[in-house]
């Protein structure tokens, strides 16, 4: 029984192979937006306004348990966003964050409605959107949100927290 490749050309052929899935990736034909809501990441402060108490991630979510656990601590939440966009600098864009809140939710949602222009910014966009400390009581325990990207008036890109409800997510159910 003859082989058809030596190992030297099985090597030779796994090499090429592996060269040829780099230079044609099996999502060639599929197109990544190029405007998106990346990462939603909700806060909740204490009354000094600090969310962690060091740079750790699991010291940042033990403390965010415990200011869960003791809402009397809690003076605000903040939502720190990573967004992305590809469109010219000049482009103004804009942040909206719609929220499901707990008080008055009896059969309609209690939907907050909060706007920030955004900037450009080389490496990463993050922005942060804090609620007034009159707007967090008004909204309760915050049951669902949604973020949306906006560029002239339009649209661009979102991302809603699992429990958002599909019917709320246009601009004509907020209060």
């Amino acid at each position: 029984m003859k082989m058809l490749f030596n190992s030297k050309q099985k090597q030779i052929l796994l090499i090429g192979l592996i060269l040829i899935s780099m230079v044609f990736p099996a999502t060639a034909g599929k197109q990544k937006p190029t405007d998106r809501v990346m990462k939603v990441l909700p806060h909740l402060l204490d009354q000094q306004g600090k969310h962690l108490l060091s740079p750790s991630l699991y010291e940042r979510d033990a403390y965010q348990a415990f200011l869960r656990s003791n809402p009397e601590e809690v003076s605000t939440t903040r939502f720190d966003i990573k967004w992305k966009s590809k469109r010219k600098k000049k482009t103004p864009l804009k942040l909206r964050i719609q929220l499901l809140g707990s008080e008055a939710y009896t059969s309609k949602p209690f939907v907050r409605e909060i706007s920030t222009s955004v900037k450009h910014r080389i490496l990463a966009n993050w922005s942060s959107i804090a609620l007034s400390s009159r707007e967090h009581e008004e909204i309760g325990k915050i049951i669902a949100w949604r973020v949306s990207l906006w560029a002239d008036e339009k649209e661009i890109a979102h991302q809603q927290s699992f429990l958002w409800p599909s019917s709320s997510s246009k601009k004509d159910d907020s209060e």
